[in-house]
């Protein structure tokens, strides 16, 4: 493969784009891999084409490699599947649907699982047709609220989806431990820095699931890792480890206290230490119970409920853990305080919300038996002493605390966890039957009886895996790509004119010839120097510069990632550009 620069679909630009947000954004976009076409939907360039054409290569060989027989579904879906797996009502408005001209429901594809158990309901009928996993590359689509960050937070981008079928639960686990062991492989091959974590279902449902995130800065999931052990979660699916419980009328009786303008946590622990209520000097926020009031709606419920949820006094409600842990429900910071004087703002405690009706939900460390200092529901009043399981009785509990620095580890007794960022590129799951039980996919079983398959879902995001490789790969002057993925394997530059130049093309035919992807700055009326800006900028690993000494049968050779430059004889530069190019990569 040839391409030339002075007859490409390719615009550089020299400054940054005023909206792209991260790194990988900005670059995608000044060194011409993709241009905006709608918010949140892109339009691939040549150069980004051929990346993002890599990449899925890369992934559909680790799919065939483990079995998986490639398929393609419609992104246009009729509703009637998604009605009956709930699915429909579940995604709210984070999904695209329609009706047609008959007035008949469709949705554009969120996912597929739905198709693949129909599709195997269709056409197997005995135990003798599985184990079997079907993989797709396909777009999908998400009405996202806020589209940012380029790739890494769009309405329509490229996915690759595995769906697996097993009679058991064993041959579902053996399913699995294959994906997993193929996306380490994948990633690995595509250079990426990345962390496998325990993670929430969400949507899909199942017993079991991980997220692989790839390590950086500007990654929208935050992840907890062990310090002493090699536990990982999302901190959406950080468990707490709770305090023993206790007797609740082990504490002295509530006692309610004049507490005169402290809405805040820190000014009422300063008036407790100050005004030693319940006796005590030694008041730590830790020690007061917190209640946050937010609105949960759920898809398809027209009335929001009100729910209280209680946490310790230091700690701030993560609204993300809470989305999870109520998922598919929505849920929003409660701001109506006009229309609900019952509820005192700054001072609201726990021993009332049994009689007005309202749920209540405590994070674990909120334990029976422990009592606190909390709101006495009047304003300007606090209540000290008020008890788990004798004051006031949960309606349960929910991971909902903020996960900090330092918090001991859940599983095991020494750790303690460090907090990063990263963006998830992929996501397995072990659904079981919820989309075979919604299809009563049924087979004849070894016996004559019918057996209902479990199934696995493995997503990863393949436009996405594009950005994510970005942000991990560049510097301060371009994209750094590696090898397995670059556009190309060669940046051949002419630096003049004449001699220069047609030496560049002709070795770059040579290097084509031989099996090389191979990019030639060809171009007329422009500098040296801004080529070898744009070569820096597009990020192929190397770069022959055909220049000043080409008249003495020498051309430089720069590696892309180290900087390192070196002077190598023209005579036989394509036998050992070809030897140095992986043969998996060559064209």
């Amino acid at each position: 493969m040839l391409l030339r620069m002075s007859t490409m679909l390719l615009r550089t630009l020299r400054e940054d784009p005023a909206d792209a947000e991260v790194p990988s954004h900005r670059l995608l976009l000044r060194a011409g891999y993709i241009r905006r076409a709608a918010p949140g939907g892109y339009t691939w360039l040549p150069l980004g084409k051929l990346v993002l054409d890599r990449i899925s290569e890369l992934v559909r060989s680790e799919m065939a490699a483990i079995g998986g027989q490639e398929v393609h579904f419609p992104a246009l879906l009729p509703a009637e599947p998604y009605r009956a797996s709930g699915r429909w009502t579940e995604y709210g408005d984070d999904i695209f649907t329609f009706a047609d001209r008959k007035g008949a429901g469709h949705l554009l594809a969120p996912t597929h699982e739905e198709m693949a158990a129909l599709l195997v309901k269709d056409l197997f009928t005995s135990y003798r047709d599985f184990p079997v996993t079907l993989f797709q590359i396909q777009t999908k689509f998400r009405d996202e609220a806020r589209p940012r960050a380029g790739l890494l937070r769009g309405r329509e981008f490229l996915m690759k989806d595995a769906y697996s079928f097993d009679l058991d639960e064993a041959g579902l686990q053996a399913a699995y431990e294959r994906q997993r062991a193929a996306y380490r492989r994948i990633f690995d091959r595509l250079g990426l820095d990345y962390t496998v974590v325990h993670a929430m279902s969400g949507a899909m449902g199942g017993s079991a699931s991980e997220e692989f995130l790839a390590v950086t800065p500007v990654g929208e999931d935050t992840f907890v890792g062990c310090t002493s052990c090699d536990y990982a979660a999302n901190t959406e699916a950080v468990t707490t480890r709770a305090p023993a419980s206790g007797g609740p009328h082990a504490h002295p009786p509530v006692e309610v206290h004049d507490t005169p303008e402290t809405p805040t946590i820190a000014g009422l622990v300063e008036m407790a230490n100050t005004r030693r209520l319940g006796g005590r000097d030694d008041w730590t926020a830790a020690d007061t119970l917190k209640n946050i009031v937010l609105t949960v709606r759920r898809p398809g419920v027209d009335e929001a409920e009100l729910l209280v949820i209680g946490v310790p006094g230091d700690r701030e409600v993560d609204l993300k853990r809470v989305a999870a842990a109520l998922h598919p429900a929505t849920v929003t910071v409660f701001d109506d305080w006009a229309e609900h004087p019952e509820l005192v703002r700054g001072y609201l405690g726990p021993q009332i919300l049994d009689k007005l009706n309202l749920r209540y939900l405590v994070d674990p460390r909120i334990a029976p038996g422990t009592a606190w200092l909390t709101g006495a529901n009047e304003p300007g009043r606090h209540a000290t002493g008020v008890a788990n399981g004798r004051d006031f009785t949960p309606d349960g509990t929910i991971e909902a605390a903020e996960v900090r620095p330092g918090d001991p580890c859940p599983s095991c007794e020494t750790g303690a966890l460090t907090i990063r960022r990263g963006i998830e590129v992929g996501h397995i799951f072990q659904l079981g039957r919820r989309f075979t039980d919604a299809f009563a996919v049924d087979v004849l079983g070894p016996e004559g009886k019918p057996v209902r398959p479990t199934m696995g879902c493995y997503g990863i995001g393949v436009s996405r895996a594009v950005a994510a490789v970005a942000e991990q790969h560049h510097d301060d002057r371009g994209l750094v790509w590696p090898a397995a993925i670059a556009p190309c394997d060669v940046h051949l530059v002419a630096a003049g004119k004449g001699p220069q130049l047609e030496a560049a093309l002709d070795l770059g035919a040579r290097l084509s010839a031989a099996g090389l992807r191979v990019l030639v700055d060809d171009r007329s009326g422009v500098s040296a120097g801004v080529k070898f800006t744009d070569a820096e900028l597009i990020g192929v690993p190397r770069a022959v510069v055909v220049g000043r000494r080409l008249a003495d049968g020498y051309v430089e050779l720069r590696d892309r990632a180290t900087g390192e430059r070196a002077e190598l004889p023209l005579d036989g530069l394509v036998e050992w550009l070809v030897d140095s190019v992986h043969p998996a990569q060559r064209v």
